[in-house]
């Protein structure tokens, strides 16, 4: 109704104006006119206008009750009917026009957007196959030389993982699976996955994580996690002989897993930006690697996995990136 008086208040207002126009005019010609006839006059048109406005108004109320709707659908593009007026019919029409460009441009996207996911799925593991070659052909070589080559194979080794994880985030839905982890052993694994980049560097893990501790997470995921937050550890610990904390706490109906590292640390300025893609800030330029993408896509993951994650650094003592995780829950099915 609303939306209806703020179409027709125009019409109105110029209404009232040549009612008042009219007597005035009588006035000024010198034709009296009874008033009584004037006021019947007046009454006659109001009458018409009235009949006209609730025609408009039950002629076009499904038009304005959607229009006027607050309740819209986030999901899925709707057309409802709008009326059988012509108006409303031209409405429908041309938003029903539109729909069907909006899909078939949809429909375009999501067909390129599958077809460059497959390229890349197919073109990272396609390189992996020469990197394996690579590798074996190094394993029997004993030169420093060899040792060089591997930490550079190793790089584009997590380089084509970060690609490959980076193309399926926007297909994420299609490709995860949440189940009761355990917390140590994916921790464990993680650290296994990257024991090449811990020694190279000279920096201990040191665990402090319950075995019995579980949680509920996507395995694959979470240690791609993992990865990127012990590469980073790793990478801006600085010197040797630095250690890395992995500890777990309970808080409440989650686990609370902090991964500190004893290094250079991070400007006060750029806490606040380290999650932002392709952000390296002072000290990512220190180190000539960095993309800018590893926390990026430690928050995005973290959020699809209904996880959180959270920084605190001081500089030149070290950072602490924090995950949170729903507790796993167990029955207890041994016999009694």
């Amino acid at each position: 109704m609303k939306l209806f008086l703020r179409e027709h208040l125009p019409l109105m207002l110029f209404f009232t104006v040549q009612m008042l126009l009219v007597p005035l005019l009588y006035w000024l010609t010198g034709e009296g006119r009874p008033f009584t006839v004037v006021l019947y006059g007046v009454l006659l048109s109001s009458v018409v206008l009235l009949l006209y406005l609730a025609y408009r108004y039950l002629s076009h109320r499904t038009m304005y009750q959607e229009l006027s709707s607050e309740e819209l659908s986030k999901k899925e593009f709707s057309n409802p009917p709008l009326g059988e007026a012509p108006l409303p019919e031209a409405i429908h029409e041309r938003i029903g026009h539109y729909e069907r460009l909006y899909r078939e441009q949809l429909h375009r996207h999501q067909s390129g957007t599958d077809q460059h996911l497959a390229f890349v799925n197919r073109w990272v593991h396609q390189m992996k196959t020469p990197l394996s070659v690579i590798q074996l052909t190094l394993d029997e070589v004993e030169e420093a030389p060899a040792e060089h080559i591997r930490e550079e194979l190793d790089r584009i080794r997590k380089g084509l993982e970060m690609v490959l994880y980076t193309a399926r985030l926007d297909r994420f839905e299609q490709d995860f699976k949440v189940e009761a982890v355990g917390l140590r052993a994916a921790v464990s694994e993680s650290v296994v996955e990257n024991r090449k980049l811990f020694i190279r560097k000279g920096i201990t893990p040191v665990f402090q994580i319950d075995d019995q501790i579980t949680v509920y997470t996507d395995a694959k995921w979470f240690r791609f996690m993992l990865g990127q937050i012990l590469t980073n550890a790793v990478n801006y610990s600085g010197s040797p002989g630095k250690k890395i904390q992995l500890t777990a706490e309970a808080a409440g109906k989650n686990i609370k897993l902090h991964i500190r590292d004893e290094g250079i640390g991070i400007a006060p300025e750029d806490i606040n930006r380290v999650f932002h893609p392709y952000f390296t800030g002072e000290r990512g330029r220190q180190y000539h690697e960095s993309t800018g993408m590893g926390l990026y896509l430690v928050r995005e993951i973290a959020h699809k996995l209904d996880h959180s994650a959270q920084l605190e650094s001081t500089l030149g003592e070290g950072t602490t990136v924090t995950l949170t995780l729903r507790k796993a829950v167990h029955q207890d099915t041994s016999p009694t």
